[in-house]
Order: structure tokens, then sequence, then C-alpha cells
């Protein structure tokens, strides 16, 4: 029993070492799978980690990029701000214009032929060797016929390619010649304009020492004209008048538009939405800056025009800056006046122009600039280069042509000249069966020119619309840029409405006078009304009636004050529609029965004065009431109360029909509010009566608004 126990154990001690051993390979293998698992857990693991890395790197740097275009942006913007605030500066650092100047002879530039003054490369022979065969092969008279064949097409793509490179390099020379050739006429052409042009320098020069108006006025034209240095989207275009007797030289100087300060402040790029945004400029920061540019230009051009004269025709000048905008009571294009400026030589000697303030220095030497530029509301300018005696022909001299009666051939070449003479290149087709045309103009600007079709029209009465369509059809027929029609009469609202959008202009006859005159033309429009009128474009006092309202500009505590008046066309308490809502933006209603006149200012007065003219009988027959508002301008929260205001008065005068107080003082002492009811003209049986109110409004404009029905966004 013993022995067979002792025998069975160590069977099942064998047995189970071998299970045991199984177990542990089990095991084993089970480990190593488990860790090879595990390895390949941590490896995609390491590999999802690193994917994610590089992606967080890659939109990194992506969204680094974006802020690093922002920053440029950015960047420019405040580059084109400090070249806006540093315009006088870079002015008097530049060499005033001087006749030396004028005299000096053009650059010849040299020749540059370009591509043609490299010669065609010619073949190289070693290019088109054929490796000789191995002198075991060469034996084979196969291997040896085709090394011949090789050697013979190999000569036969040289000598074809030395031909080729032969016949290029003769026609490289051939077309370089010519180039040069043409150069030289291009040098000689030079040189004659130049000799030309040296000749009537000189002349110029002479004339304009004899003291000639003319010859002045021309040097300090063709001087500023020409002056450099000003920042892009700056215009040069001016028109001089000089007074011998005073020695007084007066110009209308093109300023930029109020767009030329940059509408935002920064960029910042938004990561949530991956984009750019613009962040505004504050209104009252793009205002400060504009009227800042509107000083420093006028300091400029007077620095420069007493720099310039160098043989003392210059006691003092008049600087009128103004801009091409829309006149808000008309809706067409003109030339608005925002800074005058009258300055003495003695005055500007003792200035240290690169060390003043240029608003301060601009008003301390008597120079007014619009209150509110941004929105071209006009100054008065002190002098106008056609009041100027001697320079300029006056504006329809009893001693002056009549157009009216004026021969319709020399009416034309009339016309021809004054084009002429503001730079475009003209031909008269009056004697050329040219119908719709009778002077084609050619603006000779290799960006911006092209042909113009001028059409001349002697008339007393009013042009319909229909020549006006008939010009739009000649524009296209001829394949040109621009039409313009002249005439000695005028144009009705309907050729205006069909022009807006169309590369057509149209001159009336009190227009034509004004041009004619800053050419030095001569010309009137009759001896007595210039013209007869459309009745819609006429504004006879005898119908209309007008308020005007007038405040001081500034506070007692130095506070600018700036008021907007509206009107508001209503029926039973509420505007007919939007458009019956006239303001700023929206100067006169649909029938044309009110309109807002822009804000003026006194030069040297804080005066301010604001304009409605009302044609009550054209009023729609559904208007009950026009009510009158003022409020206090709110760009930059929170208005002024009406309590800052000083003097607010009105003044009315009444067309037959309508009647009202002649004068009325509004109660603006103590007034929290920044709005007011002025008054309202309603109806009293077959006409109107204005009733002065008074009422505060609250919330500005939008209050006034929303009282009377404006849709509000």
């Amino acid at each position: 029993m013993d022995v067979a126990g002792r025998r069975n154990d160590g069977v099942l001690a064998v047995w189970a070492e071998a299970q045991r051993q199984q177990q542990r390979r089990e095991e084993a293998r089970w480990r190593a799978q488990a860790a090879e698992e595990r390895r390949r857990e941590r490896e995609l693991r390491e590999a999802q980690r690193a994917a994610a890395r590089n992606e967080r790197e890659a939109q990194r740097a992506y969204q680094q990029l974006r802020e690093a275009e922002a920053a440029r942006r950015t960047a420019e913007l405040d580059a084109r701000v400090e070249e806006l605030r540093g315009l006088l500066a870079a002015g008097l650092r530049e060499p005033a214009f001087s006749p030396q100047a004028l005299l000096a002879p053009r650059p010849v530039p040299p020749f540059d032929p370009g591509p043609l003054g490299v010669p065609v490369a010619m073949p190289d022979q070693a290019d088109y060797l054929v490796p000789p065969p191995d002198p075991e092969q060469a034996r084979n008279s196969g291997v040896r016929q085709r090394y011949e064949q090789y050697v013979a097409q190999a000569r036969a793509r040289f000598e074809q390619d030395w031909y080729a490179a032969q016949a290029q390099e003769a026609d490289r020379q051939r077309r370089l010649a010519t180039c040069h050739q043409e150069y030289l006429e291009r040098v000689a052409r030079h040189r004659r304009e130049d000799e030309e042009r040296t000749a009537r320098t000189e002349e110029l020069l002479r004339r304009l020492r004899g003291g000639e108006p003319e010859a002045v006025q021309e040097y300090f034209t063709a001087g500023l004209y020409a002056s450099a240095a000003w920042p892009e989207g700056f215009p040069h275009r001016l028109v001089a008048a000089w007074e011998a007797p005073t020695r007084q030289l007066v110009v209308n100087w093109e300023l930029p538009g109020p767009d030329v300060v940059p509408a935002a402040a920064r960029v910042r790029y938004v990561k949530t939405d991956d984009r750019e945004a613009e962040v505004a400029r504050p209104a009252t920061e793009r205002k400060a800056l504009y009227r800042e540019v509107l000083a420093q230009t006028a300091l400029r051009v007077a620095a420069e025009l007493f720099r310039a004269d160098r043989d003392g025709m210059l006691d003092s000048v008049v600087l009128n800056g103004f801009v091409r905008g829309i006149d808000p009571a008309t809706g067409r294009e003109s030339e608005r006046f925002l800074s005058t400026l009258s300055a003495a030589r003695a005055d500007f000697a003792g200035l240290a122009l690169d060390r003043v303030a240029p608003v301060e220095c601009f008003q301390g030497l008597g120079g007014t600039l619009s209150a509110r530029p941004e929105r071209l509301d006009e100054v008065r300018p002190g002098r106008l280069p056609e009041t100027v005696g001697g320079s300029l022909a006056g504006h329809g001299g009893e001693d002056d042509p009549d157009l009216f009666e004026m021969d319709p051939i020399e009416f034309e070449n009339l016309i021809a000249e004054l084009f002429r003479l503001r730079g475009f290149r003209v031909m008269t087709t009056a004697r050329s069966g040219d119908v719709g045309v009778d002077v084609v103009a050619e603006d000779l600007d290799p960006v911006t020119g092209g042909r113009i079709v001028i059409q001349a029209k002697r008339y007393r009465h009013t042009v319909s619309p229909t020549a006006v369509r008939d010009l739009d059809s000649t524009v296209r027929h001829h394949g040109a840029i621009k039409g313009i029609l002249v005439t000695t009469a005028g144009f009705g609202p309907g050729s205006y409405e069909y022009i807006r959008n169309k590369p057509l202009s149209l001159v009336s006859g009190p227009e034509l006078v004004e041009l004619l005159a800053e050419q030095g033309l001569r010309g009137r429009l009759g001896g007595g009304p210039q013209a007869e009128q459309h009745e819609t474009d006429a504004e006879p006092t005898d119908r209309h009636s007008s308020i005007e309202l007038a405040w001081r500009s500034r506070t007692a505590g130095g506070d600018a004050v700036e008021l907007d008046v509206t009107a508001f066309l209503c029926a039973a308490g509420r505007v007919l529609s939007d458009e019956h809502f006239v303001f700023f933006n929206n100067p006169q209603d649909p029938d044309g029965a009110v309109r807002l006149h822009p804000t003026r200012s006194v030069p040297g007065d804080p005066i301010r004065a604001a304009r409605l003219t009302l044609d009550l009988a054209r009023l729609a027959p559904a208007v009950e009431e026009v009510v009158i508002a003022v409020s206090t301008e709110e760009e930059e929260p929170p208005a002024l109360p009406l309590g800052y205001v000083h003097g607010l008065a009105l003044a009315g005068a009444y067309a037959p029909g309508a009647a009202g107080p002649e004068q009325w003082t509004a109660p603006t002492g103590g007034v929290p509010d920044s709005a007011m009811l002025v008054g309202s003209f309603q109806r009293a049986g077959a006409g109107w009566q204005f009733k002065p109110s008074g009422a505060a409004v609250t919330n500005g404009l939008a209050g006034l608004a929303g009282a009377f029905g404006v849709a509000v966004e």
C-alpha cells in the first residue's frame, strides 16, 4: 500500500508538474499577447497624440498666419493715419517749385532693349558628339555601320539647330535695330518737346517778371499742379486768379473726400468664426482727423505758394478748398466748399509750421472749416477766382457776347475751345455731317481716357428729356466713354433722373457761363433773365415758404453743438411713408415739396444756420401737417441736451396762402432732452398756418422718428 501510494503519488506529481508547465506556457503566451496588445495600444495612443499635436500645431500655425494678416492690415491703417497726420510736415520737407525746376530738362531714359539685348545661344557641337563603340565591338561591321549612322544623324541635328539659331539671331538683330531706331526717334521727339517747353517757359517767366496776371496765374497753377509728395487719393485740380493791384492770388483747390480717412481703426482675427473683422474708427475721431487734413492741406498749399514766390508777386493768398459731392438740395454733383483761408505773407513768415497744431493754426489765421465736413456742410468762401478782375472773364458782363444771339457754328467753336482749354483734344463736327455730335473731345489719359461726345444747344426754353435720351443713344452709337449736353437754357427733373448712373452730364446755361469764365472765355445769357426755366426747375420765392433755424455752435463752456433739422409729412400724426421723413440723408420728400438745405456757417462767427423750403401747393393731398423738429447730433452718444444750445431762433418767410410768425425764439434753456418740436404747418381752410411748439422729445432723433411712425432699425 505504501509503495503503491508512493508510486501513485509520483505519477500524479509528474502529471501535475506537466499541467503546471503547460499552464505556465499558456500564461506566458497570454502575458506576451497582453504585452503585445498593450504595446500596440501604446503605439496607437502615441500616434493619436502625435496626430492631435500636429493638428493643433497646424491649427495654431494657421491662426498665427491669420492673426499676422490682421496685424498687417492694422499696420497699414495706422500707416495711412500717420501719413494723413504728417501731411503738412511732408510738404515742408519737399523743395518748392521754382523757375529753375520748370526750366530743367527732363531726363532721357536710357535705351533698354529688354530680352532683345540677349544674343541667341549658338548650339555647341560637343553636345552632338556620339561616343565611339568599343574597339572589340568596332570590328563588327553591323556595330560600325550603326555608329556611322548615329554620327550622321547627330551632324544633321547640329546643322539644323545651328541654322535655326542663326536665323533667330538675325531676326533678333533686325528687331533690335528697329527698336533702337524707335528709341532714337523718341529721344529726338523728347528733346524737341523739351526745347519747345523751355522756350514757352522762358517766355512765361519773362511775362511773369513783367507782372502779367495771366502769366502769374499760369506759373503758380502749373507749380501747384506738379507738386509732389501728396498721398494717394489726393486730387490736384485747381482754378487760380491773380489780382495785380492787391498782389493777391485766389485759388480754388480740390480736396479729398471724407473717405480719405480710413473707416476702420484696426482689424482683428475672430478664431471662433475664422474671419477678419474690422473695428470701426469712432465717428468723432474720423471727423477730427478729416478736419485736420483740411487744415493741413490749406497750410501746406499756402506755404508752398509763398516759398515758390521768389519774385515777390504775392502779398496774400486766398485758398478755398472744395470737394465734388452731391448737393442734397438738388441731388446734383457740385463743388462743396469745406474750407476757406485768407493769409498774408507777413502772417506766414512768423509761423513755425513744423511745430503748429494744424487746426488751431488754420483758425488762428482767420480760416474757416466746415463744422461737419463728413456731411459736406459748406462754408462761404472769402473770395472766388471769378471775382478777381483782370485774370478771368466776368460772368455775363454787358460787353460779353450774347450766347443766345451767337452764330451756331461760332457757338460750337466756343464750346470746343472751352474743352480744349480744360485739357482735352477736340474736333468740331458741324461741317462733317456727323449726326448727333457737335464736338468730339478726347481725354488723353492712358488709363481712364477715351472719346467724349458733346452736343451744344442754344435754347431759350428747357431742354426736353427726349434730347437727353438721344444723347444716350449717340454715346452708345459712337462707342464713347461719356456724353455731355451743353445748353444756354436748363433741364427738368426728368432729365436729371434719366442720367442717374449713366455716363452722361448736363451743363445748364448759368453753369456754362461759369465754366467759360474759369477758362478766360466770354459769354452771357441775354440782357434779362438768363434762360426760361421749366417751372419744376425754378424756385420762385413768391410760392415758396421757408423756415430758417439759427443757433450758436458753441456753448458757454466751449463744447461744440450741432443740430439736425428734420421735417415729417404727416396724416393723423404719422408720416405717410419713410420717404416722407426729410433729414440729412433724405433731403427732400418724393414730391419735392419740402427741401432741407445744407447747414451753413459764417466765417469767423460761431453761428450755424439750416433752412427748409416748402412748396406747400405741391404737397400730396393726404398730407395734413408738416412737423419741423431739431435734435442735437448724436454720432457719439450721449448727445448734449438742448439746454446747452444758445440762441436757437426761427425766421419765417411765407408764400401767399401761408402764414406764421416771422421771428420766434425756441425755449431751450434748461431742457434736459436732446430733441424738440419747433412747430408745424397745418392746413387752415384753403391755406396753411405755421404754429410754433417748443415741446421737448426724449431720445433725440430716434425718439422723433419713432414718435411719428418712421421705421427705425
